[in-house]
């Protein structure tokens, strides 16, 4: 009987000593978490859900419940305009839809800035500043430019008196506001086609692009972001484009003055050299 008890003593005490070793194991694992936790809020201020597109959109298109969703995001890392509340991105005080003002690629933030108000629809208002217009200008350019890119605009013409076709620079670090839109298999693939694009011009620009439109061809460039230098005189020819030097027309010494006089010798007339007196 007292072996048995002591038995049943010895596996009591195994089962106990288990158990704390299991419970110990399990408040540290806890308190690691706890930890880890506390230290990624320390980072991040926190997480907090914003909505997000579900899918690529395009500008100009409709933006719907069914095409937004919630993901968490770090507090500490908010960027301004973000939306957090239902209230604040589809107002219950209104049925109008809102539109996209910006592509949008999936899981992308959705921003104030991104899209329209309630019944605005997308347009080219909100992209010009005072005094500022917007004009349209088919162009040979790369597809890369996108809205918001700053561009140089070169014409390349003749004008009359003059032999052969010149470029020159007209227009320095406009700024596109809109383009066609192209396949997105094609976009960003750097390929020269004629394009329409919308640049924010003052009225003297549009009367220099529109006079250029008329009278020749107009081309971008890309200028770099952050790029400020001025782009002065540009202007290429044909001749300056190969190197051709024009040379100068030789002097041609001037040919010695012969003084003749004339003189009959029976039927024949002879000229015979003198000094010249002039």
């Amino acid at each position: 009987m007292r072996m048995i008890f002591g038995l049943v003593l010895v596996a009591g005490l195994a089962l106990a000593g288990a158990a704390v070793w299991m419970a110990k194991g399990y408040i540290s694992k806890t308190e690691t978490a706890l930890q880890q936790e506390l230290q990624i809020k320390a980072k991040t201020g926190g997480l907090v859900e914003v909505f997000v597109v579900n899918k690529p959109k395009s500008y100009g298109e409709q933006l719907t419940k069914e095409d937004v969703q919630k993901i968490y995001w770090p507090k500490n890392a908010l960027p301004d305009g973000i939306f957090i509340e239902d209230a604040q991105l589809f107002p219950a005080t209104t049925t109008e839809p809102r539109y996209v003002a910006r592509d949008m690629e999936k899981f992308e933030p959705i921003l104030a800035i991104k899209v329209t108000e309630p019944g605005v629809q997308a347009g080219l208002n909100g992209e010009l500043e005072k005094g500022m217009r917007a004009f349209a200008i088919k162009v040979e350019a790369a597809d890369f430019l996108q809205p918001g890119d700053h561009v140089d605009v070169y014409w390349t013409g003749s004008i009359s008196g003059t032999e052969g076709e010149f470029t020159r620079l007209i227009e320095t670090g406009m700024k596109i506001i809109a383009v066609d839109r192209n396949t997105k298999k094609s976009s960003s693939q750097g390929q020269i086609t004629n394009r329409t694009m919308t640049v924010a011009a003052t009225p003297e620009q549009v009367a220099r692009l529109a006079q250029g439109q008329a009278t020749g061809r107009l081309a971008m460039s890309l200028v770099g972001v952050g790029d400020e230098t001025g782009g002065g005189l540009v202007e290429v020819d044909s001749k300056a484009l190969l190197g051709v030097v024009e040379q100068a027309p030789v002097a041609q010494a001037p040919e010695a003055q012969v003084c003749t006089i004339r003189t009959r010798k029976g039927a024949e007339v002879v000229e015979i050299p003198i000094p010249c007196t002039n």
